[in-house]
């Protein structure tokens, strides 16, 4: 038996429960704490981290530590499972969306760019606590993936309009949010590290985030690509 066989067959012995199926259907739209997914999915906490044991143990989930609140934990997808779409509704890329981090200055301008132009339609951005300017390093990185932001600006978050899929994309703006509806994806903030592959890697991951909300299917086990024009 081949090992690709015995690792699809893991996977679908990890999704033989109807509570795993919903936890992966949730983490295609978002990225969760545990006390989001219990209250979400309305599963007890020691139950859910039976569950999640399984998922992590299928190597279909992570957690990771927030950059913001070093005290808190995200479950989310592996980067390199994003592909395995079950029965989650895609978005309808009419859909008006927001996307927001602290400074809007990278991550949620990179987004609203690469959703306006992989998807065409309706994005904009906004930060909690917005910078003086874009970051030089995401205006380069949006060039080399022949993405425009050489006029955008920081915009400071204010009033979501009445049917605006807010999305968070640094954990920091996250949890500033509580009272705001949100899907959150935990993209690592580019300027820490500041190098062009650093930029390079979150549009990237960005990118695929897109095209695993607005892409219907039911494929498990399937080789992803990390070549966003493949999956455009």
């Amino acid at each position: 038996m081949s090992a690709d066989a015995e690792r699809r067959a893991a996977v679908h012995a990890a999704l033989g429960e109807p509570v795993r199926v919903a936890v992966v259907d949730e983490l295609q739209r978002s990225d969760r704490s545990p006390k989001e997914l219990s209250a979400l999915l309305g599963v007890a906490p020691s139950l859910l981290a039976f569950h999640l044991d399984a998922l992590e143990h299928a190597g279909l989930i992570e957690r990771i530590a927030s950059s913001g609140d070093r005290r808190r934990r995200y479950v989310r997808l592996r980067p390199d499972r994003l592909d395995l779409r079950l029965g989650a509704a895609p978005v309808d890329p009419a859909t008006p969306m927001l996307f927001v981090c602290t400074q809007n200055s990278a991550r949620s301008q990179l987004a609203a760019a690469a959703w306006r132009a992989d998807r065409g339609g309706p994005a904009a951005s906004a930060g909690t606590e917005p910078a003086d300017a874009v970051h030089p390093g995401a205006v380069a990185a949006a060039a080399r993936a022949g993405l425009d932001l050489g006029h955008a600006r920081p915009h400071r978050l204010e009033m979501v309009p009445e049917g605006t899929t807010v999305v968070t994309v640094c954990d920091l703006a996250h949890e500033q949010l509580p009272s705001v509806p949100a899907w959150h994806w935990s993209i690592p903030d580019p300027a820490i590290d500041g190098t062009d592959a650093a930029f390079d890697e979150a549009l990237d991951l960005i990118r695929r985030r897109i095209t695993t909300v607005t892409t219907t299917g039911t494929t498990t086990g399937t080789t992803p690509t990390n070549n966003p024009q493949e999956q455009r």
